[in-house]
C-alpha cells in the first residue's frame, strides 16, 4: 500500500470534489446527526478563504484512491505562530496509515512556515457510545497533542420549545434591559452597526473561556467584518442576527448569531452571543437568544434542530442555553499540539 499526498488549490476541480467526498463519507460515520456536508460549503472554503487566513490543503490518495484530506489554516494578522487544522480519513481506508502521513506531512509544511502549535478539534467519544473514545481521541494523544479546551454540544429540539416558559423568559429580560432596544437583520451587518460589531466579535475570544489554548484574541475591524460577511455568503450560509442598541450612547453593547446551510434547511448552528462587560447584569444573553431564535424560526420554519457549543467551563452561558431547551448530546477535544 502505498500513501500519496499533494497540495491542492482553488483551481483543482478534481481534487477539491475527490476531498469533498471523503469528507461526506466520514460525516455520515462520525456525526451522523450533523447535516450532511454541503458541497457549496466546502467548495467556497478552498476557494473563499476567511479575511486573515492562508489555507493549506492536502489530499492522500491510497494506491491512486482518494482516502483522506488535511485542511490546515495559517492566520496571518494574529496567532502567527499557531495553525488549526482538519484531518479526515474515508472510513474505508483507515487503519492503513493515511491518517499518520497527512499528519506528518502536515507537521513538516507547518515547520517550514514557521509555526510553532498547532489545533484540531475532534468528538470525543463514538456516536451513541458516550463510554467508548473516538478513533480520534486515540490518534491525537499519540501524536502527543494535549486536550487544551473541553467543548460540550448542546442540542435543541425545536418540536420540544416550550414557548410559554419563552415568554415568561423574555418578560423577565425585558424587564431588566430598560433603556436597551433590539435590532434584527440578516446576512451582511448594516454599516451603521458594522464598527460596534467588528468590537464585538473580536471581545469573544478575549471573553470565552479558552483553557489552556495559545490563542490570541483577534483584532476585528469593519473591513475584516466585511471580508467574512462574503466569505460565509459565498458558502451559502444564511445568517440571522440580533443586536441590543444602548439608547444612551448609541451603541450596539451585545450580539447574537445563528445559521442555517444550504443544503439542510431543518438544521441550524447558534454561533457567537457576546454582551459587552459595562453592560452585562441586564439579561440582555437571554434576551438576544430568545428574540434571535423567534427571528430565525419566522423566516426559516423548517429548521427542526439547532446545535450549539460551549466551553464545559462557560457555566453562564450553558445555564442561559438550557433555559431555552438545549440538552448535552456530546463532548468535544480541542487538541493542541507543541511543533
Amino acid at each position: 500500500m502505498t500513501v500519496t499526498i499533494t497540495t491542492f488549490g482553488p483551481a483543482d476541480e478534481a481534487a477539491i470534489e475527490q476531498a469533498y467526498q471523503v469528507g461526506v463519507a466520514a460525516t455520515a460515520v462520525d456525526t451522523p446527526d450533523f447535516p450532511p456536508s454541503c458541497r457549496q460549503r466546502f467548495t467556497a472554503t478552498v476557494r473563499h478563504p476567511m479575511p486573515g487566513n492562508a489555507p493549506v490543503n492536502l489530499l492522500a490518495r491510497l494506491d491512486g484512491e482518494p482516502a483522506g484530506h488535511l485542511a490546515l489554516d495559517l492566520p496571518q494578522l494574529e496567532n502567527t505562530e499557531n495553525a488549526s487544522a482538519s484531518l479526515v480519513v474515508h472510513p474505508a481506508y483507515r487503519r492503513r496509515g493515511v491518517g499518520r502521513a497527512l499528519h506528518e506531512h502536515g507537521l513538516g509544511l507547518l515547520r517550514e512556515r514557521g509555526r510553532k502549535r498547532v489545533t484540531a478539534m475532534s468528538r470525543a467519544h463514538l456516536p451513541g457510545e458516550p463510554d467508548r473514545p473516538a478513533p480520534a481521541t486515540a490518534f491525537a494523544a499519540a501524536t502527543g497533542a494535549v486536550n487544551a479546551l473541553v467543548d460540550v454540544r448542546r442540542r435543541l429540539d425545536v418540536a420540544d420549545l416550550d414557548q410559554a416558559g419563552l415568554d415568561a423568559l423574555l418578560a423577565e429580560a425585558r424587564a431588566r434591559a430598560s433603556g436597551y432596544r433590539v435590532l434584527h437583520w440578516r446576512g451582511h451587518t448594516p454599516d451603521d452597526l458594522a464598527a460596534d460589531v467588528a468590537y464585538l466579535d473580536g471581545r469573544l475570544l478575549a471573553d470565552a473561556p479558552m483553557g489552556d489554548l495559545a490563542w490570541e484574541p483577534e483584532q476585528v475591524d469593519a473591513e475584516r467584518l466585511r471580508g467574512t460577511d462574503l466569505a460565509l455568503e459565498a458558502r451559502g450560509r444564511r445568517r440571522y442576527h440580533l443586536g441590543v442598541r444602548h439608547e444612551a450612547s448609541g451603541r450596539l453593547v451585545a450580539w447574537t448569531l445563528l445559521e442555517v446551510g444550504a443544503s439542510a434547511d431543518w438544521h441550524a448552528f447558534q454561533q457567537i452571543t457576546i454582551v459587552d462587560p459595562e453592560h452585562r447584569g441586564h439579561r440582555l444573553g437571554l434576551l438576544t437568544k430568545i428574540e434571535n431564535l423567534r427571528h430565525l424560526l419566522a423566516h426559516e420554519p423548517a429548521v427542526r434542530a439547532i446545535d450549539t457549543f460551549n466551553a464545559e467551563s462557560n457555566d453562564h452561558m450553558i445555564a442561559i442555553n438550557e433555559q431555552l431547551g438545549f440538552r448535552l448530546v456530546d463532548r468535544w477535544s480541542n487538541w493542541q499540539l507543541t511543533i
